[in-house]
């Protein structure tokens, strides 16, 4: 049989992947322990609305260089304004962070409601979206009919029970153009939430 022929390219290639590998696989594990301390939210929040210390706190994570924000700058989060709706368990980055608020402007407007039950989904958290519906009584106008005064209206605050049969009180956003009808039919009982599940 003729003699193997040697190729010392190959096996000098061979060793250098070697090396490469068990080095690269080392740098991984030193990384690894690098520990640094970032934001973790642990309470929905809607695009537009502020942060507060309520909904962050202290979560350890590996140092993979991600842009994630630091725990140091809590307070200065506080300062600002979700740009995005944000759920549980995410930790933040700059990119999910905004000075100014759409949602709290000008030509906005807070609106008080409490709901009676079958008026709102059991569901309904802050930070959600919703339909603000005009459901008229049957002992009003015969002739009204049931309408959307709000397409996509933003959830501020979800209360508790309260004292007089209602199912809650929930704090919407709507703009000041509709804010004086929602108030009114609110007042008479004439409104009702349809949760907006897929809306951010």
């Amino acid at each position: 049989m003729p003699p193997r022929e040697r190729k010392p390219a190959l096996a000098a290639l061979a060793i250098l992947l070697i090396l490469g590998g068990a080095l690269a696989t080392t740098l991984l594990v030193l990384r690894s322990g690098d520990r640094v301390s970032a934001i973790g939210i642990v309470r929905q929040i809607g695009a537009g609305q502020p942060f507060t210390a309520a909904v962050m706190k202290e979560v350890q994570i590996a140092d993979t260089g991600i842009g994630y924000v630091a725990w140091a700058d809590r307070a200065r989060v506080a300062e600002n304004f979700a740009r995005v709706t944000i759920i549980p368990g995410t930790l933040l980055t700059r990119e999910m962070v905004v000075s100014a608020s759409r949602e709290l402007g000008p030509g906005k407007a807070q609106v008080g409601l409490s709901l009676k039950p079958g008026q709102s989904p059991g569901t309904l958290e802050r930070g959600d979206r919703v339909q603000i519906v005009y459901v008229p009584s049957r002992g009003g106008n015969s002739t009204a009919q049931s309408r959307v005064l709000a397409e996509s209206a933003l959830v501020d605050q979800v209360g508790t029970p309260g004292s007089s049969g209602s199912t809650g009180r929930v704090t919407v956003i709507v703009d000041t153009s509709i804010s004086p009808t929602v108030v009114a039919y609110a007042s008479s009982g004439e409104i009702a939430l349809a949760e907006l599940p897929g809306a951010r």
